[in-house]
């Protein structure tokens, strides 16, 4: 089964934002944590279906913050 880095963010409206990291444009968001995994689940299965199961080759390693 594959394996994917998902980026969740809290928003200034509460709501929970969930984007997979290899799978351009796959997100979702939900009002709590429990939910959004539930969500960002069916949006990848429905985004593999959609391009045929071809993904991203790329692999995430981590999150920096810059000061600019």
């Amino acid at each position: 089964m594959p394996e994917f880095t998902i980026l969740i963010e809290k928003d200034e409206k509460e709501l929970y934002t969930a984007e997979v990291v290899e799978l351009p444009g796959c997100f979702t968001q939900a009002k709590s944590q429990d939910q959004l995994l539930v969500r960002i689940k069916e949006a990848i299965e429905l985004y593999l279906e959609t391009v045929g199961g071809t993904i991203s080759t790329s692999h995430f390693i981590g999150i920096q913050k810059v000061i600019v």
